[in-house]
């Protein structure tokens, strides 16, 4: 089940780690990922292709009050996406150039959605106190070295 579809959690942000598809992670090795992080995250409802590829995951982080949603995105639409990012991104220094050079190659995409986990006034647009961003932080240094990746912030439009 999707966070979207959970009326404790409300949709913060959507980053993306963009990679050459054969990099693609086995689910047990995104375990073995997941096992690094000590007692940060939980790791719920692990879905794999019948290769043993990942497929999504959904992650709490309780103490960040927040929880991430990744699914695994590939083909023409990944393609077309990594074309137009290398295209409008103006990279600012050498390590943003070797980003974008290993973007132009990227065929599959692992999206990172981020959530926060509310509490009291769910109509409030305020956000909650204790929410901490960088469960999403810490999740993406390790899919960008698991992946061999570069992460991208799509709202943004900035490599990350």
């Amino acid at each position: 089940m999707s966070l979207f579809e959970d009326s404790r959690y409300r949709w913060r942000e959507t980053y993306f780690v963009l990679f050459d598809r054969s990099n693609r992670p086995s689910l047990q090795s995104f375990e073995r990922m997941m096992e690094t992080i000590p007692g940060r995250f939980e790791l719920t409802n692990p879905q794999q292709d019948a290769e043993g590829l990942i497929e999504s995951a959904t992650i709490l982080s309780p103490g960040d009050f927040a929880a991430l949603d990744v699914s695994f995105i590939g083909g023409e639409e990944v393609v077309e996406q990594t074309t137009k990012i290398v295209d409008e991104v103006k990279p600012a220094d050498a390590d943003e150039k070797k980003k974008l050079a290993r973007l132009a190659s990227a065929t599959g995409r692992l999206d990172v959605m981020h959530f926060e986990r509310i509490s009291g006034d769910t109509d409030s647009d305020e956000p909650d106190e204790m929410f901490d961003p960088s469960a999403l932080l810490i999740l993406l240094d390790h899919l960008i070295e698991l992946t061999d990746g570069v992460a991208f912030d799509p709202q943004a439009g900035v490599l990350v």
